[in-house]
């Protein structure tokens, strides 16, 4: 690693690039090697010329490679994006050449939808058992009222179930089924079977041991390939993974299998424009093929074919939950340490910061979104 505090930052070297930055950086309070804790302090004296070259992917790997540090990257972040710098990072020729990609190109086929379950979920259930809590939720905790990650994510499961009015004998398809966090509790506390399915081998194989005395099967399968009849179907936190090419194939799924006063939960991450672009960092090192939604997107696939009962957005939610799994893996991080090594530890950091700060700035959102297929009887969705 290039850093080290003990030697403190560089003073940056008077150059185009670095003015250039700092233009760019002027109005959102932030400032390259300042003293807030928001502040970026520079290693390395080509940094300036990196990020300008390579935008938010060159900043990841900058800090990867141990080039500049900052004490809150998540403010760093929330400050950057407030002031517009989400866009602006973004060079044109990226855009472009995703734009390209995915018009030729499926990057979420059934032939590509494992990529993610072997790039991140495959990474080590030792890894995410300590950083997630016991249920092993990876997704958005429901904070209303709760104080604690735990409570948060037993929250969301108990309202996942209410919002879905399970009750015993209920047969449930989960699509993209985690570590079996949500197929346990409802199989558990409401007496229903569970269908769940995932891309992921390592959270297959725990989701089948830690369900193993319940009624519930878990397989290692991608969701065009279902067949059969559900009462009720829930996807939480697996949509990012679909890509706007297959959103419709996605719902006409959905409707097939959903039996006919059946109710359908989707839980997604969502953003708030319809322009079909990822993030470079994340794609390369995180979300392989993953891109998010919008509104228009989801009803447009959607129309015609569910009709949507009630649209809850928890977003800000997701902050804290982020923050509370940062925590986790920076308390237990030395026992796994060895294994993955701290450049591991610096990809987890920034994802994890870098995704708190775009929550709290509102440039991201997380939505619970529930369907029928028109024919029950009223639906109040509980909060």
């Amino acid at each position: 690693m290039t850093s080290d505090p003990r030697i403190g930052p560089i003073a940056l070297p008077h150059s185009r690039a670095r003015r250039v930055l700092e233009s760019l950086l002027e109005g959102s309070g932030v400032t390259l090697n300042g003293e807030a804790p928001w502040d970026p302090q520079i290693y390395h004296p080509d940094f300036c010329s990196r990020i300008l070259r390579q935008g938010t992917l060159g900043l990841g790997e900058a800090y990867m490679e141990g080039w500049w540090e900052c004490e809150r990257i998540d403010e760093m972040a929330r400050r950057l994006l407030l002031h517009g710098l989400g866009e602006r990072a973004r060079p044109p020729s990226d855009r472009l050449m995703y734009r390209l990609q995915s018009g030729l190109l499926n990057l979420q086929s059934k032939a590509r939808a494992y990529m993610v379950g072997e790039t991140h979920y495959d990474l080590g259930n030792d890894l995410f058992k300590r950083m997630l809590d016991p249920t092993m939720c990876y997704s958005c905790g429901y904070w209303k009222d709760a104080r604690t990650l735990h409570e948060a994510q037993l929250a969301k499961l108990e309202l996942t179930c209410r919002k879905l009015e399970l009750s015993e004998g209920m047969h449930v398809l989960d699509i993209g089924c985690g570590w079996g966090s949500f197929a346990e509790y409802a199989a558990r506390h409401y007496g229903v079977s569970v269908t769940g399915i995932t891309i992921s081998r390592e959270q297959a194989s725990l989701a089948q041991r830690r369900c193993a005395d319940l009624p519930v099967d878990i397989r290692l399968q991608d969701y065009r390939e279902l067949t059969g009849s559900y009462d009720r179907i829930v996807s939480i936190g697996m949509f990012e993974h679909v890509g706007h090419r297959n959103y419709g194939a996605y719902f006409e799924t959905v409707e097939r299998l959903l039996a006919d006063r059946g109710l359908f939960l989707l839980h997604t991450i969502g953003s708030n424009s319809s322009d079909i672009y990822v993030d470079p960092w994340i794609e390369r090192y995180i979300f392989p093929n993953g891109v998010l939604p919008s509104i228009r997107q989801i009803a447009d696939a959607s129309e015609g074919l569910l009709l949507m009962e009630d649209w809850q957005n928890f977003g800000p939610d997701y902050d804290a939950t982020l923050m509370a799994w940062l925590g986790n893996l920076d308390t237990q991080w030395h026992e796994i340490a060895d294994r993955y090594g701290e450049r591991v530890q610096r990809m987890f950091r920034y994802y994890l910061l870098i995704c708190a700060g775009a929550f709290r700035a509102r440039d991201l959102q997380l939505w619970q979104i529930i369907y029928s297929r028109g024919r029950s009887c009223r639906y109040d969705a509980p909060r």
